[in-house]
């Protein structure tokens, strides 16, 4: 997600093993990258979190090839979830919205989430991303101490 809009959600394969192959080769290269090329050419910074299959020998190579702008693994930020404005926005909201449902079966699982997906407004990510900066100097002011209660 960016000031430019959202990437469609990327569903795993069920039983498929997230690892750094699977992560480049289905998630990036056919899934996010292309979304995010078509929002923003190849103007755009691409940052991750610290999960195992994001810093692996094969898929910082893999960003370094195919993504203009990549924020090195030693300059990411804290895996912290007051730190990813996904982690302490959006999947709040979309949990809202989905947990509103019956959901039948997995097929409309992935419906409902899809169609939730489309109503989380543009606003609500431009306010997330924008509460970064301001998270970011708390988290250094608290030394890497989680910050929610600091919030207003």
């Amino acid at each position: 997600m960016s000031h430019l809009g959202k990437a469609d959600l990327v569903f795993i394969q069920p039983g498929a093993k997230v690892n750094s192959i699977y992560y480049c080769d289905e998630v990036l290269a056919k899934g996010l990258l292309p979304v995010v090329r078509h929002l923003s050419g190849n103007d755009f910074t691409f940052q991750q979190d610290g999960a195992p299959s994001h810093w692996s020998k094969h898929t910082v190579p893999y960003l370094k090839a195919n993504v203009p702008n990549f924020v090195q693994p030693s300059n990411w930020p804290p895996n912290s979830p007051d730190l990813n404005p996904v982690n302490y926005s959006i999947w709040g909201a979309l949990q809202q919205l989905v947990y509103r449902r019956k959901i039948r079966d997995l097929e409309h699982l992935k419906e409902v989430l899809q169609d939730c997906w489309t109503m989380i407004s543009q606003d609500l990510v431009d306010t997330a991303i924008d509460q970064f900066s301001k998270r970011l100097t708390l988290v250094i002011r608290a030394q890497g101490g989680h910050i929610e209660h600091q919030l207003n």
